[in-house]
């Protein structure tokens, strides 16, 4: 069943975000509904069934990552070992933080989406490159994503990579300009 709306503080509530070290934000995703009171996992919880443990996408509800800004969220999914989210909408500035983070937002249309949950043990795969979702039927669902998030994803970069990259064109740049700056003295 899809939960739509879930928030920031649902994915990672903000007791555990006083760190700014990835490190173990994926213990802590869903906490709130993984875990009783003394820490102990919820067996009914998917996250705690083993079956669980290698999946690499999430399928989430309408809305997913809305309230606050933290990148907290998509550390934590990353984390945990999610490279993928499917939804039918993301809050900008959730999906602007995954972009960044190595975490992709699938943004499918309704049919799609109440199928897949519908079939929740069908192995779905994500071609980054073709920007297209495949179906165990052959099906290919197109998605969209940013020419640049899509670069850096498949590189391997953040933005700081990306311009690191760059690095003989920003030279060839500056080697033009040596004598054309203009100094206050």
């Amino acid at each position: 069943m899809a939960v739509d709306n879930i928030d920031t503080d649902q994915i990672i509530p903000a007791r555990f975000l006083k760190t700014i070290s990835k490190d173990g934000l994926g213990d802590q995703l869903f906490n709130d509904w993984r875990y009783e009171a003394d820490g102990t996992p919820k067996p009914d919880f998917i996250l705690n069934q083993a079956a669980s443990k290698t999946k690499q996408i999430l399928l989430a509800g309408d809305n997913f990552g809305c309230g606050s800004s933290r990148e907290h969220a998509p550390w934590a999914l990353t984390q945990y070992g999610f490279r993928a989210v499917i939804s039918t909408s993301f809050a900008d500035i959730f999906k602007g933080n995954s972009l960044k983070n190595a975490l992709l937002p699938i943004v499918v249309p309704a049919a799609v989406h109440t199928e897949l949950f519908a079939h929740p043990d069908w192995t779905l795969t994500v071609d980054l490159e073709a920007r297209t979702l495949g179906l165990p039927d052959g099906r290919k669902v197109e998605f969209a994503v940013d020419s640049f998030s899509r670069h850096c994803l498949l590189e391997g970069i953040d933005e700081l990579g990306y311009i690191q990259q760059q690095g003989g064109s920003i030279r060839a740049f500056e080697a033009g300009r040596v004598g054309s700056i203009n100094t206050l003295a």
